[in-house]
């Protein structure tokens, strides 16, 4: 088995993950799929928002499930209504997904975008945020962690510092949902997105979207499914939920739902019961590649995930992936046009990402040491 340190593409789901994902299979293709949905209902329909509610710190109808992040968020940020006089605030850590979103919105609303500065050490300038915040900021936009690098962004202080504004305030929670505390509640947050095949360990093809009051006030759909929606005429219909559900699509899989459901109850029973540890695996790996000569840190800001990105000077990143996986360690290539905000000022195409977690142990980071230094030399 190799040792997994590319959490931040995909966990690796658990077995009760995979078992119950593949016990629903069983039972559409012995029974039917619709049955089989019947038979699930309850988790399909409720528990599965119920666990995530417990995770995300907030109300159950507020709560939508996609197919990705990617397709919570624009679904989600591509309703609302925006003009040329809007202001929209993102920061230089802005995932590119979402970049072209603003980017195409800009081009048909006229909204202005404008990127949050940053402190010399990478944090974000909270206090410009403070002193230049005016009505027209209409959206701001921040990554709770990126996924070109491991810094933690301070999302709770600026809710604070948002909340007597009438802004929306969009976090995407994708890299740390699963590894952080992230509560609702305490960011104060109108939109938070993640993906339940990362650091939460379930299966791809999940994603879900707390979906705010505030947001869906402002926000218009231009299209409702038939699971919250009816035809009440000839040529009307009628929406029966308020709720963030009116956001989704009906057609899913049943078998991935089933399986984001287990990994968030394995993740709330984990954390139930996680003790501190005295040094993170992250900070070990991140000790590694300080102590390799020829590698260099890719960790601006003072709070850092479990996401250890690196350069070498030796060798591009994509051969230092091939080669380091040849002896048994998974890692990934950061594409720097994924964080192009950031990267691209950093002269950063590509560089190495590593990122453990909860499986992962001193032991494993000592392997991925060896490779390292067999692979650098």
């Amino acid at each position: 088995m190799p040792v997994h340190l590319n959490t931040a593409g995909a966990g690796l789901m658990p077995a009760a993950v995979v078992d119950t994902m593949s016990g629903y299979l069983r039972q559409e293709a012995a029974d039917g799929a619709y049955e089989t949905e019947l038979r699930h209902a309850d988790t399909l329909d409720k528990g599965v928002y119920g666990n995530l509610a417990r995770v995300l710190d907030a109300p159950a109808e507020d709560l939508a499930l996609f197919d990705s992040a990617t397709r919570a968020w624009s679904s989600a940020v591509t309703p609302l209504v925006l003009t040329g006089a809007d202001r929209v605030w993102i920061t230089p850590y802005e995932y590119a997904g979402s970049l072209i979103l603003w980017t195409e919105l800009r081009r048909r609303t006229g909204i202005r975008l404008e990127v949050i500065p940053l402190l010399p050490g990478g944090d974000l300038d909270v206090d410009w945020m403070r002193r230049t915040l005016r009505e027209d900021v209409a959206v701001v936009s921040v990554p709770h962690v990126p996924s070109g690098c491991g810094i933690v962004n301070p999302v709770e202080e600026i809710g604070r510092v948002l909340a007597p504004w009438p802004c929306l305030y969009l976090v995407d929670a994708c890299q740390s949902v699963g590894q952080l505390p992230v509560s609702v509640a305490d960011i104060g947050c109108d939109l938070l997105t993640g993906a339940g095949r990362k650091f939460l360990c379930g299966p791809r093809g999940t994603g879900f979207a707390y979906i705010g009051p505030r947001l869906r006030a402002r926000a218009r759909p231009v299209f409702h499914d038939l699971h919250v929606a009816d035809m009440t005429s000839d040529d009307t219909y009628e929406v029966h939920t308020d709720g963030a559900r009116r956001f989704e699509y009906a057609e899913r899989s049943g078998a991935a739902i089933v399986g984001l459901d287990a990994a968030l109850r394995q993740h709330l029973d984990r954390t139930s019961r996680r003790a501190g540890d005295a040094r993170p695996v992250r900070d070990l790996v991140r000790e590694v590649v300080e102590e390799t000569p020829g590698t260099r840190l890719v960790d601006p800001g003072a709070r850092h995930a479990s996401i250890v990105t690196f350069v070498c000077d030796r060798m591009p990143a994509a051969r230092l992936r091939e080669e380091l996986s040849a002896r048994g360690v998974n890692a990934w290539v950061a594409q720097g046009s994924h964080t192009p905000l950031f990267m691209r000022r950093q002269g950063i195409e590509h560089a190495v990402r590593v990122s453990p977690h909860h499986y992962n142990s001193a032991q494993d980071v000592e392997v991925f040491a060896r490779a390292l230094r067999a692979v650098i030399g």
